[in-house]
């Protein structure tokens, strides 16, 4: 049901992802309990595997209907699948939260985007959440040859392959350019992570050749799962890795507040 057999052969750690998330809902959804609890399970899972994640996970009361189940879930098309009832969670983020009474899975939904509660006459959110779809967004967007012609600096990585046991990823040749984005879409396991891996400099191809090919830069690296080692609060961390620059009037307005992280200052990492 949630697609493992083609990877019953391959070591725990040569999983991606998607298939780690996959093996862990299997491994929960065949214990003999009375209540399941499940946090986050679409995490690291394409669209397909959300559904199938979810479908097993309502196997579970469909075998059994004496059986509990307790979700926790951002992919609000999954919840409206998966739920029964909904309950919203609100409060600030590292501070407080606090739990809704159950209601049905539409209104829970509404509850949350609106960011008001009807029953209890509380805003918990000042703004919205909307979905706004753009139209003609590529209008002033040049094409790809004008791009290419544009870039002075086109990096170049080389054919190369990657085997992981019984995976064997093939990668083309291919080209980027400075200040684009590149997006890679595609089902687990088949390669995403290794990619960006291999261009990163941490798993090496299997050609020693391929290597000397790959072009030299720098490279900050966020990795799919992350497993925080450092002893210490967010400040200190902050200031081992980055000495003064991260105390900078720059660093703060392009990072730390974007990204809110001076409420984390002082939390363990």
């Amino acid at each position: 049901m949630l697609e493992l057999d083609a990877v019953l052969g391959r070591q725990i750690g040569q999983l991606s992802g998607g298939e780690l998330q996959r093996f862990i809902i299997a491994l929960t959804c065949v214990q003999e309990a009375d209540i399941y609890m499940f946090d986050e399970p679409s995490s690291y899972l394409d669209v397909k595997q959300r559904l199938r994640a979810a479908r097993m996970i309502r196997s579970l009361i469909d075998e059994n209907h004496d059986t509990y189940v307790i979700c926790v879930e951002h992919d609000l098309s999954i919840l409206d699948y998966l739920s029964d009832y909904i309950c919203c969670l609100y409060g600030t983020p590292g501070a407080y939260g606090v739990v809704t009474m159950p209601m049905s899975v539409r209104q829970g939904i509404n509850v949350f985007l609106s960011g008001f509660i009807p029953g209890e006459n509380l805003r918990f959110r000042d703004e919205e959440l909307n979905f706004k779809v753009k139209e003609n967004v590529s209008e002033n967007v040049k094409d790809d040859s004008d791009a290419v012609r544009d870039s002075k600096v086109i990096h170049e990585y080389p054919s190369m392959t990657k085997t992981l046991g019984s995976f064997k990823l093939t990668v083309q040749k291919g080209i980027f350019k400075p200040s684009e984005i590149v997006m890679m879409l595609g089902q687990n396991g088949t390669g995403k992570t290794t990619l960006i891996k291999l261009l990163a400099g941490i798993l090496q191809p299997d050609s020693e050749e391929s290597m000397d090919e790959m072009p030299k830069l720098s490279i900050s690296y966020k990795p799919q799962t992350i497993a925080p080692k450092f002893m210490g609060t967010v400040q200190e961390l902050l200031y081992t890795k980055l000495k003064e620059s991260w105390n900078s009037s720059i660093f703060k307005t392009e990072v730390l507040v974007p990204l809110n992280i001076d409420s984390l200052m002082d939390n363990e990492v």
